[in-house]
């Protein structure tokens, strides 16, 4: 059994280095061309048009959730335990410039996002319940009239979910025994117990429970971030400049820090980018394929704007944090990466900023265990009904105790390589359908219904 859990874990470690990187990062480069750059020519719009509509009510057409709640479940599960303690390994094993490449990469990725959240309202279906639904398994599906690539990513995402949530409900176990000395088992039955009231309410109730948790978690973790930065603006030019000029050139060796090639920065940085915001990964548009909607690509625009929170808000709020405290550069700082946000908050806060990363990322990981759920019984709707999808529920919230209290490991090692069984047929489809992407993209912002008539009314504003 450990020679094949060995080969396993080589097997994962060469999908998840250049292989899985590459393709990811280079199916985001070529749709930022094929859109013609439309994440940067349109900025601004993109701006108004979502964070500047957060608090109000409006949202014409048809969907099951308003775009602002799509966009938190979303969230709910790219803002996660590696928003945390993965900033810091890139850090560790990249360098200070791995923050940099970071950054590219969510901006290029934005494209990625953007595909996927718009092919899954366009080609979305209303199931029995009169739920919207959608994402790679239908427009793969659908779209590319290839079935049996929407069955091969169902079922991948759908097994993928176990394992997923077992890791996520031994993180939340450990952190609550290490920083409060809570049983496993006591924190198992309640984390359980939490998703299995939220998850049976299906979208709707998941939807409105994100809402609220998402922002109140993203500003106690930031907001903590925010409170160091100002205390600490001299740092700034610091911080910058250690990202900026370690981006282009290797890094020697300092404190505790080992150094690291130019090449290793950028791929740790493409890493972190991409393993953050999901881009590519097919998982986010489940969420968004639920939006009341006029238009695809208007709800296209909330999935975009889930990249900027993400990673170029929480990562970035972690890596100030860490490389102002001057903590990756102690003395066994490569030991252990992962505890370096709870000693950098430590070393502002003292004990109360380890409380703090603590219990910001219970929230983060209890959220992504809540949205992972939902999305794998999609999947098994897609493939067996909702009868399917209703077991596959309670097999998600059983597991969640599982992985609480440290069973089932072996199924632990099997996580990565399930993961690539998703990411592959979804980004065929990504590039394979870029051309009804674009067709979509062009219609919006040429028509006068959509985009012309947006602008007009923006005008109006400033003219007032």
């Amino acid at each position: 059994m450990q020679s094949l859990l060995d080969v396993v874990g080589k097997i994962s470690g060469w999908l998840w280095g250049p292989p899985l990187i590459i393709l990811l990062s280079f199916g985001g480069i070529f749709l930022t061309i094929r859109l013609g750059f439309f994440q940067f020519r349109y900025a601004g719009y993109i701006l108004k048009n979502t964070f500047g509509k957060i608090f109000t009510k409006e949202g014409s057409g048809e969907g099951t959730v308003t775009p602002f709640q799509a966009l938190t479940s979303a969230l709910a599960c790219t803002v996660g335990a590696g928003n945390i303690v993965g900033v810091p390994a890139a850090i560790m094993f990249g360098g200070p410039g791995a923050i940099f490449w970071m950054w590219v990469i969510a901006l290029l990725g934005m494209a990625a996002k953007f595909s996927e959240a718009v092919l899954a309202v366009h080609y979305r279906e209303k199931n029995e319940k009169g739920e919207y639904v959608g994402g790679p398994m239908y427009y793969i599906t659908k779209g590319l009239n290839m079935k049996w690539l929407g069955v091969w990513f169902a079922i991948g995402l759908m097994f993928e979910v176990v394992p997923s949530t077992m890791v996520q409900g031994n993180a939340v176990a450990n952190s609550a025994q290490e920083a409060f000395n809570i049983s496993p088992v006591i924190t198992g039955i309640i984390i359980m117990l939490v998703v299995g009231l939220v998850v049976i309410g299906g979208i709707k109730r998941i939807a409105k429970v994100t809402e609220k948790l998402v922002p109140f978690m993203a500003l106690l973790y930031v907001g903590g971030a925010i409170v160091i930065l100002l205390i600490s603006l001299d740092q700034v030019p610091y911080v910058l400049g250690l990202i900026f000029s370690h981006a282009f050139k290797p890094m020697a060796a300092v404190g505790g820090f080992g150094g690291a090639a130019i090449v290793a920065t950028i791929r740790w940085g493409f890493a972190r980018g991409v393993y953050s915001n999901e881009a590519g990964l097919g998982t986010a548009p489940i969420a968004h394929a639920a939006a009341t909607t006029d238009h695809p690509v208007r709800q296209g625009l909330w999935a975009m704007i889930g990249i900027i929170i993400d990673t170029l808000v929480v990562c970035s709020a972690t890596a100030f944090v860490v490389l102002s405290s001057g903590v990756w550069k102690n003395a066994g700082a490569m030991d252990d990466p992962s505890a370096l946000s709870t000693e950098a908050f430590s070393h502002y806060f003292g004990q109360a900023g380890g409380f703090l990363v603590t219990i910001s990322l219970i929230f983060f990981v209890v959220s992504t265990i809540i949205v992972l759920t939902y999305y794998g019984e999609k999947q098994a709707e897609f493939l067996f009904g909702l009868a399917g999808a209703k077991v596959m529920k309670y097999i998600y919230v059983v597991s969640v105790f599982i992985g609480a209290i440290g069973g089932a490991e072996i199924i632990w090692q099997f996580l990565d390589i399930s993961l690539a069984a998703i990411v592959i047929p979804n980004m065929i489809a990504l590039v394979l359908l870029s051309g009804k992407v674009k067709e979509l993209k062009d219609e919006f912002f040429t028509s006068k219904e959509f985009y012309l008539k947006d602008i007009g009314a923006i005008n109006d504003d400033i003219k007032a």
